[in-house]
């Protein structure tokens, strides 16, 4: 008898599905920082990783997170009857470990001595 486990195809056309049921929630979360000062963000989320002058008064501070998650191996067997008689046969497909990467970069403007959100640039869909 051998239990049925997900396997690595079944386990990417999950993520991927809720990627999509998820869509928009870092862009969501995002865009209401748009019109407040960035000292913000900065409180929510830590110091940027990232400050870029991009001249006449405007800058990008982009905030770096990097994520990790072990995905198990699978394991499954089959019994087979030959003429020689009964084996077993059993496949595994080992575990990985999977490092995501996501970038968050706000633009702002400078008013005074103040720099306030403008805009932001959407993650990729996987950091969604």
């Amino acid at each position: 008898m051998s239990t049925h486990r997900p396997g690595l195809r079944t386990t990417k056309l999950l993520f991927i599905a809720i990627a999509f049921a998820l869509a928009g929630c870092a862009s969501d979360i995002m865009k209401n920082y748009v019109g407040r000062p960035v000292e913000s963000v900065v409180l929510d989320y830590g110091p940027p990783t990232a400050v870029i002058d991009l001249g006449q008064g405007e800058r990008a501070y982009q905030w770096r997170q990097v994520s990790t998650s072990a995905v198990s191996g699978t394991s499954s067997g089959e019994v087979r009857h030959t003429k020689h008689g009964t084996i077993y046969e059993e496949t595994d497909t080992p575990g990985y470990i999977e490092r995501q990467e996501c970038f968050y970069t706000f633009y702002a403007r400078a008013s005074g001595d103040r720099w306030f959100v403008t805009n932001f640039r959407r993650p990729k869909l996987e950091c969604e």
